[in-house]
């Protein structure tokens, strides 16, 4: 599902237009975006939580040239599934 699939669900799901809907989408992920940013956990019960964790520098190598190449320290989102979510989709078959 795309975003705009999202939007078109919500939508349908919730009687808001698709205006208001793509709005409330827009604004989740600025302020889940903005929460990290200030280095803060964002927990929704039951579906998860997203938070930053620092992957440390490192040695790499550029594929092209197989040149090493030292790789920064860099900030990454993460994000670890609910109970509830964790308990709908565990028997689903993927593939």
């Amino acid at each position: 599902m795309n975003k705009s699939e999202l939007i078109n669900s919500l939508s349908e799901e919730t009687t808001f237009s698709k205006k208001d809907v793509c709005r409330i989408v827009e604004s989740l992920t600025r302020i889940i975006e903005r929460t990290l940013k200030k280095g803060e956990k964002v927990s929704i019960t039951g579906f998860g939580s997203f938070w930053l964790s620092r992957r440390p520098a490192r040695k790499g190598i550029n594929p092209a040239t197989k040149q090493r190449i030292d790789l920064p320290e860099v900030n990454v989102p993460r994000f670890k599934a609910g109970k509830n979510l964790r308990e709908t989709v565990r028997a689903v078959k993927v593939g």
